[in-house]
């Protein structure tokens, strides 16, 4: 049997962690963007998947996700007049979701995302470090983790089959730019 490769063995290691279940894993830039900049997230393979504009001519500062195609699948903007961190995310044909800071978080931070397809989803962990879960109903529908590459400030998001990609992305920007 031929020795694995580095790239085959974290491939296993994944698969270990996941029991081989399909997933998706995308690759993101620490400290994302500021608003103005433009950036793309890519898979861990290289291959360009969402490109992440910051507009700033705008009265409330506005992240547009589109798809390699151009085509825009999510809109991130700041809620300027809301209790607590609030980011409301637009999503062409289906209804807006909502990433807030929850009231009471003794322990780590929590966030909850929530539209009315997609129910509830419970975001905890450390934010800022990018080491955190989304998790719907006690079960992990993705991961976010500095752990799984080795390049100079990325991290990982790793994405459960069946889950909307271009939401947890959009989420996970909204979070970037809350905890920065």
């Amino acid at each position: 049997m031929a020795p694995l490769g580095r790239r085959d063995e974290r491939q296993e290691r994944r698969e270990e962690r996941h029991g081989g279940d399909d997933i998706e894993v995308f690759q993101m830039r620490e400290k994302l963007v500021s608003f103005g900049d433009d950036f793309w997230i890519e898979t861990t393979g290289g291959r360009r998947a969402f490109k992440v504009d910051g507009k700033v001519a705008r009265i409330r500062d506005t992240l547009v996700i589109r798809d390699v195609a151009g085509n825009e699948v999510a809109k991130v903007q700041e809620r300027k007049i809301a209790i607590r961190d609030t980011m409301s995310i637009e999503r062409p044909g289906q209804p807006d979701a909502t990433i807030k800071k929850a009231l009471i978080n003794p322990l780590r931070e929590r966030f909850t995302l929530q539209a009315d397809d997609i129910g509830e989803i419970d975001v905890q962990g450390n934010i800022v470090d990018h080491e955190y879960k989304f998790e719907r109903d006690g079960a992990k529908i993705a991961e976010v983790s500095k752990r799984w590459l080795r390049l100079r400030d990325t991290y990982g998001v790793e994405i459960a089959s069946g889950q909307d990609i271009a939401l947890i992305l959009a989420a996970t920007v909204a979070l970037d730019q809350l905890s920065h």
